[in-house]
């Protein structure tokens, strides 16, 4: 059934990600901070508003954006890096009290594996949620605020590290040395991979549940970036040698795979 689905964020995924829902056969609303760039969704049929989330308020065209939509995918980062000591459960507040007013029925949050911080072993979605960044914290307290609004139903998924064809760690991690986590292993998903997954949430009415997005494919760090940095004619970064006691974190997107789905799109290059 088509649907009017609306897109708070319409950056790296948010943009491909309306592209593909409109070849479903849906309307798309979506928002940018930027006048600058309502341009380029509106020439790619977008139904496009200037939305800015404040902790104290929404500016924008908030309400508008809201009108007629019968479901919301929030896919907007806290953006805590750096020293940023904003507060996101704030800027997430300013959204829930116009959703709960307008006819929206579900809402997908996309959220990340960072909430399970120290959880170690085989990640699922049945694991206790340890997050130890300001930014996992904060993430875990916008999926207990959005799964305890009763005029919705809230769907999360936790992305793992995100990769795509202009986005990938190794050109960040090429050429460094002495790095210290060559043990840990890699929990990563392809943007083909985050557009599937909500997709099909969408598409089967999955609302209510948790997912993780991470391909099941978990090589240790320094086996992964070593390969891609040579498949891309890169520096390889240089890893110290570590003999760790520490249990490796797997994460495994369990929900997904026992409805009988799977991802497709490869981490390697």
């Amino acid at each position: 059934m088509s649907k009017c689905i609306g897109i708070l964020g319409c950056g790296w995924l948010g943009l491909p990600l309306a592209s593909a829902l409109q070849k479903d056969g849906h309307s798309v609303k979506g928002t940018t901070t930027s006048p600058a760039k309502l341009d380029m969704l509106t020439k790619q049929s977008i139904d496009a508003h200037v939305v800015q989330l404040n902790q104290e308020r929404a500016d924008g065209t908030l309400a508008a954006f809201l009108e007629g939509l019968d479901t919301l995918v929030v896919n907007v980062p806290p953006g805590l890096r750096k020293g940023n000591s904003g507060n996101y459960m704030k800027k997430i507040r300013q959204l829930v009290a116009p959703v709960e007013r307008s006819a929206i029925r579900q809402l997908l949050f996309v959220s990340s594996t960072s909430v399970y911080g120290s959880a170690s072993g085989e990640i699922t979605e049945d694991t206790q949620p340890l997050p130890i960044t300001e930014s996992g914290k904060q993430l875990l307290a916008v999926e207990k605020l959005l799964f305890s609004t009763k005029s919705f139903k809230t769907t999360v998924v936790r992305f793992g590290g995100l990769i795509g064809p202009d986005r990938h760690p190794v050109h960040f991690l090429s050429g460094k040395k002495n790095l210290q986590n060559g043990h840990e292993t890699v929990n990563l998903i392809h943007l083909e991979d985050c557009i599937h997954m909500i997709r099909t949430i969408i598409e089967e009415g999955y609302w209510g549940e948790i997912f993780n997005g991470v391909y099941p494919h978990h090589p240790t760090k320094a086996q992964y970036y070593t390969n891609e940095a040579k498949n891309r004619g890169l520096i390889p970064p240089l890893y110290e040698p570590e003999f760790s006691e520490k249990t490796k974190k797997s994460i495994i997107n369990k929900n997904f795979l026992i409805k009988g789905h799977r991802l497709y799109t490869s981490i390697a290059s």
